[in-house]
């Protein structure tokens, strides 16, 4: 049976409010925000049941929540106003110069869609593999975040289902990594929530827009091209199956047992020990020669790192990616603790120095990279966290009852961390493979021995 068509009913440019003023015109981008202008904005959505009520008055159920997010965007963007502007680019031939900033006041401002899918909720949650009409429920499909010249750097999707109603948002990632990503998405609930009659809404925690450079840098940054077709690369995923993994509290605290008794040790970690797991389980998966390199990588936040550290609410990008290697053969024939104790030191040695180190690299010779650049094939690269507050998120339909992506970008290897929506320490991992090597993984018996079953209550 074929999917219906999604329809696009409406859209529009939601502004700040009130309007932000003249001082916070331009939102210069830092080294960090800059290297991934290359990279696909962050897409990420909340699944919700209607109300139980909604179904007699239906259409007065959906106009009321569609006035009351568009209002209650409003009032974040005063905020996060940052968001509602474009990127603008100023260059030079003689030398070659191209520096990227936004324009935070002279642009329409965030867009707003709302779309209608003639599907349950449980066509989106009950197949083994994530549903590709999913990634129609975000916009900016197949973006990357130079693209905010022309499109909005935030979209809001609401997807309205037979039963259900998805919350989409896109964001450019050179505004934000995850924590700034969920920091908005939080305040935006928040403001919803706490109704909208005091203008303007405070919220609990104030972003901070005042942004990072090393000492003798910034605010302005230029990078050593002429044309932006110098260093835009788009990338374009292979075929992929996209399956949800649910590991109950109980199950990773078996991991962790194991990982640190096995590495004579208590100083492994949880998501540490997940993530040994998963690297094994993909790399056996994968059926590589075992003379090969195979690479585990982790997303991670420098604002803790730092000395001194950043406040979580600094809104902009402040993420690395921290890698260990070995050979195939040496991850299979060792056990989950070796592997978990290497993960654990890559994470350790990661501090203050080494941030600060690749910032002043980078700034000797700018880059903007490239998935192009950093893809291979023998990697695992696990991203985002199950600690981002996810399900704290309502919107008068209580507890969402799942969390999806979009599109962009992911790969084969490419791991998506959740928290799991029964909360208790559970973590959901969606998983992006090769479909043979999907197959395989899902006749990993070490692996399928920690997955848990869940089903989400409609």
């Amino acid at each position: 049976m074929s999917t219906p068509p999604l329809k696009h009913i409406s859209e529009c440019f939601i502004k700040p409010h009130p309007p932000i003023q003249d001082s916070n015109q331009i939102c210069y981008l830092t080294p960090w925000d800059i290297c991934i202008l290359s990279a696909k904005y962050i897409q990420k959505g909340l699944l919700f049941k209607k109300p139980t009520s909604s179904l007699v008055n239906q259409p007065d159920f959906i106009d009321n929540l569609l006035t009351k997010l568009k209002h209650s965007l409003s009032l974040t963007l005063f905020h996060y106003y940052p968001l509602s502007g474009r990127l603008v680019t100023k260059k030079t031939q003689d030398p070659p110069s191209y520096s990227v900033f936004v324009d935070c006041k002279n642009s329409p401002g965030a867009k707003f869609i709302y779309a209608t899918l003639d599907i349950n909720i449980d066509d989106i949650l009950s197949p083994i593999d994530v549903p590709p009409i999913v990634q129609s429920f975000f916009d900016h499909h197949r973006a990357v975040n130079h693209d905010g010249h022309t499109m909005s750097l935030l979209s809001i999707q609401v997807t309205e289902l037979l039963d259900g109603v998805f919350i989409a948002c896109s964001m450019n990632h050179s505004l934000g990594d995850g924590t700034a990503y969920w920091n908005f998405f939080n305040a935006f609930s928040e403001i919803f929530q706490n109704g909208t009659n005091t203008i303007p809404l405070s919220i609990s925690h104030q972003p901070i827009h005042n942004k990072w450079f090393p000492e003798g840098h910034g605010p302005i940054i230029n990078l050593p091209f002429k044309h932006r077709h110098e260093f835009i690369y788009r990338y374009e995923a292979p075929v992929l199956r996209e399956r949800i993994f649910y590991f109950s509290a109980e199950s990773i605290a078996k991991l962790k047992a194991k990982a640190n008794e096995e590495s004579n040790t208590n100083k492994i970690s949880s998501f540490q020990s997940l993530s040994a797991l998963v690297w094994r389980s993909i790399t056996r998966a994968r059926q590589l020669q075992h003379d090969q390199k195979t690479t585990c990588k982790l997303g991670i936040n420098n604002r803790t790192r730092m000395e001194p550290s950043l406040p979580k609410e600094y809104f902009g990008n402040s993420i690395y990616a921290v890698s260990t290697q070995t050979t195939v053969r040496e991850l299979l024939e060792k056990n989950l603790g070796w592997a978990a104790w290497k993960i654990h030191l890559a994470i350790a040695n990661y501090d203050d120095k080494v941030v600060r180190g690749w910032v002043e690299k980078w700034l000797e010779s700018p880059v903007v990279f490239g998935m192009n650049m950093s893809l291979d094939p023998n990697t695992v690269l696990m991203g985002s966290s199950p600690r981002f507050n996810m399900y704290g998120n309502e919107f008068g339909m209580g507890k969402a009852l799942a969390v999806r992506s979009g599109y962009a970008n992911k790969f084969d290897g490419k791991i998506t961390s959740y928290p799991g929506q029964e909360g208790g320490g559970s973590i959901d991992l969606e998983v992006c493979l090769l479909p043979d090597t999907m197959m395989d993984l899902e006749s990993d018996e070490e692996f399928m021995n920690s997955v848990s079953m869940f089903n989400h209550l409609f």
